[in-house]
């Protein structure tokens, strides 16, 4: 088995500061102050908090939806770095493997960008360089003439057989969704691998992981659910987690709502999650209400899991998923400001 030769004062000391750290994240509070501001409102806002850096460093040469985009990426990777760079022992090896999910989001959000003919400069407002495929790495990426030689520039990335896998297919039609989806299955199965490796913690880990695999899947069953789709595809569906593929298959089969709540609940120990399902029973929502839904349930069990085990890997993770959704919020709300979205139109987007 695989020690950690950091001291038990190491675990805490990590524990502790990330505590702190999640006690500055926006409050739902500010969230509805927002709300109520323009554009400029909302940039000066941000200017006053844990974004205030980014937003001066870069005010002098972007404004509105633009510095607020690029002052969020640049927050959000440097964050997760400090992270990484706190973390002792296995935190460190652990939290280095899950941010690996950023290199997905960051190739696919290229790949798209290039489809769609979008410039350099408006790619990378977007880029969160957060994962294996550092800053340099993917300003390259950016620099290159077409998708085909995107691809052709990852030969060392270990995701890329999957990439060249779909290239052709995705390339032609303009869709990464199938990329997308076997990119992140490689992903989850890499990290379910951590439990066959002997490292201290590696079961907290995991169950973390699964938890995540469970509320991803339970996402897809509603969403197939609601786009009516006639056949179910095994293919959309993560595997290791509380229910076999072929259970999955079947569930996302029903084609009654509480059915599948019914089928769902008869396997899943999550509590939060057991509670939303529920609450799904009693009123028909839409898909957008029912991702937010499950989202907060997920995120509800991370903290649940961070105060049973506090000086795990459990403290670290949901301090940097719920950055992340806190920077999610503020994209929707400045998108959505400059789209001149009613206030309570762009709430229901925000997980707070």
């Amino acid at each position: 088995m695989v020690q950690s030769s950091s001291s038990p004062g190491s675990y805490i000391y990590t524990s502790t500061r990330l505590r702190v750290r999640k006690s500055k994240l926006l409050t739902p509070a500010e969230y509805h102050r927002m709300l109520n501001m323009g554009l400029s409102e909302i940039t000066r806002f941000i200017g006053e908090t844990e974004y205030q850096k980014e937003v001066e460093e870069l005010g002098t040469s972007f404004s509105g939806v633009d510095l607020i985009e690029l002052a969020l990426s640049w927050n959000l990777a440097k964050e997760y770095q400090r992270v990484i760079d706190m973390a002792p022992g296995t935190l460190k090896q652990f939290t280095k493997t899950y941010l690996e999910r950023w290199d997905i989001y960051n190739v696919l959000t290229i790949l798209r960008g290039k489809i769609q003919g979008l410039s350099e400069g408006k790619i990378k407002e977007v880029l969160i360089p957060a994962g294996s495929l550092n800053k340099m790495v993917l300003d390259r990426l950016l620099a290159e003439e077409s998708c085909e030689r995107v691809i052709d520039g990852l030969k060392n990335w270990h995701l890329e057989p999957v990439l060249q896998s779909h290239a052709a297919a995705a390339i032609s039609s303009g869709s990464f969704s199938q990329m997308e989806n076997d990119l992140y299955k490689k992903f989850y199965a890499d990290l379910l691998k951590v439990e066959e490796q002997g490292v201290t913690g590696a079961d907290q880990f995991i169950k973390f992981v699964k938890l995540e695999i469970d509320t991803l899947n339970t996402k897809t069953i509603f969403r197939m659910q609601a786009d009516a789709v006639s056949k179910a595809s095994r293919d959309l569906f993560i595997p290791g987690a509380s229910f076999t593929l072929d259970e999955l298959e079947q569930i996302s089969g029903l084609s009654d709502q509480v059915e599948i709540i019914d089928a769902l609940s008869a396997r899943i120990r999550n509590e939060p999650l057991l509670i939303a399902l529920e609450e799904l029973r009693e009123k028909k929502t839409t898909l957008n209400e029912i991702n937010i839904k499950l989202t907060k349930a997920h995120l509800e069990q991370m903290e649940r899991l961070s105060r049973i085990h506090p000086f795990s890997i459990h403290s670290v993770l949901v301090y940097l998923e719920k950055k992340k959704y806190e920077v999610a919020n503020l994209r929707a709300l400045a998108r959505g400001k400059e789209s001149q979205l009613p206030g309570d139109v762009i709430e229901q987007y925000l997980v707070i």
